[in-house]
């Protein structure tokens, strides 16, 4: 039989193109066969048929393929497996934030010296994930993460003590004031039960607006610990930084010391949709035990007790993990899983209206207390409220808002890969383990290379905050935290050298001319004001130079200057005067009105706004 050569298109997509290449196929190559085209008629009846089923099989085809592209991609599903694919977790709500404002009132008492003091046995302790809600919706509910104790007081966490009530002359009663992040939203728990281990299992949470998991405990009073992925087997743990932990631990900018700890009990968390949040867990055993292993003759070199085939391999000095299970699934055991949810737009609450709580979980500090009918008082003091208004709180991540925050994140990864990456994640330390106020990285200067120094080493100069938001260097602990925290994530040939950044305080001093008609005490007022704003110390970063042009503008918008006759800053320093050790040569810095930093990393502060500037009207 003679082998048939058909000219067949392959370029056909819709309906219309596939009937008609149909029916040009017919009439060419089986004219004398078939040749009534008519719409009514038999064969055009299977010819549109065939259109038809191809017209939906390439639609279906596009479909598919588009949805395999992250560019492309509409539907919710398939968006959130590329996005975690390319590391992104989606969002399908976010908690709104807001500083709530804790109160309660003490009782005085006579010190030792005749004054009268609070009566600090009748301090109250406020439990974590304590629950505040709107007096307007009580369906808007917030949580404080945190403990509060009222009898304790720290720079970190520090307590205002103000006068609430007088008897006579003297003090009756005294009012504390603490202040605590809370987030919106409602812890909810459920429950998963498992028998025998199944490699990579996984369980379903089903609710709507979930947030995160808070915590995961199996009936045997185990942790499990979530991680971005199973291959991570390391999570950062905190203790108390006191004395009785650390006997050489600096208390005063670093509530905690942060520590990496190995787990084998670990998860992953994943949304699969707007209203299912999944935990996959590992595929090992209890008998998988994956914790650090101490080298020892039994297991380095001789007699290993899994291979003994293998004494010719060598293995790495610094890392004895020799398991690839991804963690243990869990077995015989009920897993308890606590998560919050809430959150959205509904949330950003305005201020004063969170003054609703349960108080059932407070407690005083002191068991033994001496007044019940006083304690009754004491207890029924506790008071809450926003001072501002809640905000942050939003909606989940929308079709674009996935797309784009994939794309971004697959290019970052969360890995420090250049100066800026290092910056940020400095800066986005927990609050919990120190607060990282400035930071500063380049790369080391080749005079300060050691010999046999690879120039892949940074410099890193860092600075804390007092509790007064005045800068000062961070301690000992505070940078080690830093450096175990960003052990995590940099790069492994990259060695980052952490530093003190160097503190020059200011002065300022600035001559104007008045308007005519306007009162001079008021428009060098408000010329103060805007002098402080400019130098308020967040807008400055190490290595900010001062553009004395700008503070002139600024000036110069003040309503009621005519001009602006001079801006002059002077460097202030000496501890005995309350300012920073270090002196600088601001008029050799200064070149056509530029104050420049010097070449060690610094920062400007102008420490103390309400007496460092200073301002003079002058004639015309």
């Amino acid at each position: 039989m003679a082998t048939l050569n058909r000219n067949i298109t392959y370029t056909n997509r819709d309906f219309n193109t596939f009937r008609n290449a149909l029916i040009d196929y017919s009439k060419t190559y089986f004219p004398n066969t078939y040749n009534d085209f008519s719409t009514d008629s038999t064969g055009m009846l299977f010819i549109e048929m065939a259109s038809y089923v191809g017209d939906v099989l390439s639609f279906y085809l596009d479909n598919q393929i588009q949805e395999t592209f992250i560019q492309y991609a509409r539907q919710e599903s398939n968006l959130f497996d590329l996005a975690y694919m390319l590391g992104y977790k989606p969002k399908v709500t976010t908690a709104a934030t807001v500083d709530i404002s804790l109160y309660q009132q003490l009782p005085s008492k006579l010190d030792s010296s005749g004054a009268f003091v609070p009566d600090f046995d009748y301090c109250l302790k406020i439990p974590n994930n304590f629950q505040i809600t709107s007096n307007a919706n009580a369906d808007i509910k917030f949580i404080i993460e945190d403990v509060c104790d009222f009898s304790v007081s720290s720079s970190q966490d520090p307590t205002d003590i103000s006068i609430y009530s007088l008897s006579g002359t003297n003090p009756d009663r005294f009012l504390l004031k603490k202040t605590r992040k809370a987030i919106s939203g409602t812890i909810k728990s459920t429950t998963f039960t498992f028998t025998t281990p199944v490699k990579y299992s996984s369980v379903n949470i089903n609710d709507s607006q979930i947030i995160n998991v808070l915590d995961c405990f199996d009936s045997q009073g185990n942790e499990w610990n979530e991680v971005l992925n199973l291959a991570q087997d390391t999570v950062f743990t905190t203790k108390i930084n006191a004395n009785y932990t650390d006997p050489n631990a600096v208390q005063d900018d670093a509530p905690n010391l942060l520590n990496l700890k190995q787990v084998q009990r670990r998860f992953t968390t994943r949304f699969i949709s707007k209203t299912q949040l999944q935990l996959g867990f590992g595929a090992g055993t209890v008998s998988d035990n994956d914790e650090d292993l101490v080298p020892n003759p039994d297991n380095v070199g001789t007699g290993l007790a899994f291979s003994k085939d293998k004494l010719t391999t060598a293995y790495s000095p610094l890392n004895f993990m020799f398991t690839d299970t991804y963690g243990i699934a869990p077995s015989n055991t009920t897993l308890i899983v606590r998560y919050l949810v809430g959150g959205g737009l509904d949330a950003n609450v305005s201020s004063g209206i969170l003054t609703n709580f349960d108080s059932s979980n407070i407690v005083f500090v002191n068991p033994n207390i001496s007044s019940t009918a006083l304690a009754n008082i004491i207890f029924n003091s506790v008071a809450t409220n926003n001072i501002l208004a809640a905000d942050g709180g939003q909606s989940g991540d929308g079709v674009e808002t996935i797309r784009q925050n994939a794309l971004g994140n697959f290019q970052n990864q969360l890995r420090t890969v250049t100066q800026q990456d290092y910056l940020i994640r400095a800066l986005s330390m927990p609050a919990n383990i120190g607060t990282i106020a400035k930071a500063f990285i380049q790369p080391t200067k080749v005079a300060e290379y050691g010999i046999g120094e690879l120039p892949t080493i940074l410099d890193m100069y860092v600075l804390s905050y007092e509790s007064t938001k005045k800068l000062r260097t961070a301690s000992s602990t505070l940078k080690q935290n830093l450096k175990t925290y960003l052990s995590e994530y940099r790069m492994i040939n990259d060695s980052i050298k952490i530093k003190d950044a160097y503190i020059i305080n200011i002065t300022c001093n600035f001559d104007i001319i008045v308007l005519p008609n306007y009162n001079n005490n008021e428009v060098i007022l408000n010329c103060i004001s805007e002098i402080q704003s400019y130098f308020d110390i967040d807008n400055w970063n190490i290595n900010q130079p001062i553009l004395l042009k700008s503070i002139n503008i600024l000036l110069d918008k003040v309503d009621g200057v005519q001009t602006v006759t001079n801006v002059e800053i002077k460097n202030i320093a000496g501890k005995s005067l309350g300012y920073s050790e270090y002196s600088y040569d601001i008029k050799a810095a200064t070149n056509q009105g530029v104050v420049y930093p010097s070449v060690d990393p610094m920062i400007f502060e102008l420490k103390y706004p309400q007496s460092d500037i200073v301002g003079r009207v002058v004639p015309l």
